[in-house]
């Protein structure tokens, strides 16, 4: 399929620049199995939930990972932590006035001494004077998406993370989650919905448009992705008393698929560059609670893959007529699985 095939224009006033007033408070497009789209609200969703299924989250916890300094010449440098490899050594995209190269020394945030060890693919390998995780946790900024224009500030801090996330190492926020808060989660389970959570750690290649004229010619960037037992055990018995599993996002639903990859799904971690599109068979996932999407993006992609392409098109175009706010801090649509 042609990459050409997955675009849209949208009015740059879409693109939300700041959450909601309050979690629960953003819109929610609902596409029945039939393809046929409802405009609803957020705090409509536990209605739709039954009390025999399951929804799946994603408890991974954003990391303030973009860091920002200079080289002992006083050049101007950025970095963006991809990932903690070791105590004092990360991956990380880096940005400076000339090549970074072996060898070059940074000072990073409050005065923090880093070296450049070489290249891995597209990022730089750097060893820190310091544990990774406190200097990012003293010195790192909130990392916002590109389209976000706004430095990040006392809000982006508490809106840019889901209220259940715990396990550090994302550099970009499961958005899907965004849309919950603590008394929304308790509403259902209060019905006897099961909850369940799995891990991934979003990665910067989520930023990352689609590269070449095919979704042939595409790969994955890779992820961290942990789907406990616990889990397995809930999608089971959800699966036993006739209910649904509903993935609260893309992120979810890859690893619970990649989970999957052997026919059945099992407990599973390790990395995962699983690449969903159009004629992927789905094992797990029944439900799709996502944000709006880049055009030409692998997330766009799985969506389409989900939905259906065409059903995938025309909700867009209904978001778009009815200015429903785009991306990650935007409004949600619940995507059943066409029968």
């Amino acid at each position: 399929m042609r990459l050409s095939e997955f675009d849209y224009a949208l009015p740059e006033e879409l693109v939300a620049q700041h959450p909601s007033a309050g979690r629960t408070q953003s819109r929610l497009l609902h596409l029945d199995a039939s393809g046929a789209p409802h405009d609803l609200r957020f705090v409509d969703l536990p209605g739709l939930i039954a009390p025999q299924d399951v929804v799946v989250l994603n408890d991974t916890r954003v990391i303030r990972a973009r860091l920002f300094g200079r080289k002992p010449t006083g050049g101007k440098v950025e970095v963006f932590v991809e990932r903690i490899v070791a105590e004092r050594e990360a991956l990380a995209l880096a940005r400076a006035g000339h090549p970074l190269k072996a060898g070059h020394r940074l000072i990073l945030g409050d005065g923090v001494e880093a070296e450049v060890l070489g290249r891995e693919g597209d990022l730089f390998r750097v060893r820190f004077a310091e544990p990774v995780a406190d200097v990012l946790e003293r010195c790192g900024w909130v990392p916002l998406p590109p389209y976000i224009r706004h430095p990040p500030d006392a809000q982006d801090s508490e809106r840019y993370q889901t209220v259940f996330a715990e396990r550090p190492g994302a550099v970009a926020a499961p958005t899907a989650g965004l849309h919950f808060d603590h008394d929304m989660l308790e509403a259902i389970a209060g019905r006897g919905t099961g909850i369940a959570r799995v891990t991934l750690h979003v990665g910067a290649g989520t930023f990352q448009p689609i590269r070449g004229d095919t979704l042939e010619e595409h790969r994955m960037h890779s992820e961290r992705y942990d789907v406990p037992a616990q889990a397995v055990e809930k999608i089971e018995a959800a699966r036993a008393r006739g209910g649904h599993v509903l993935a609260v996002g893309t992120t979810v639903l890859r690893a619970l698929e990649s989970a999957a990859r052997g026919g059945t799904l099992r407990a599973a971690s390790g990395e995962t560059d699983l690449f969903v599109s159009p004629g992927f068979e789905f094992r797990v996932v029944d439900r799709l609670l996502t944000n709006f999407h880049l055009p030409r993006s692998s997330l766009l992609v799985l969506v389409a893959a989900f939905a259906g392409l065409e059903a995938t098109r025309r909700a867009y175009a209904r978001a778009i007529a009815a200015r429903y706010r785009f991306y990650s801090y935007g409004d949600a649509m619940l995507i059943e699985k066409p029968v």
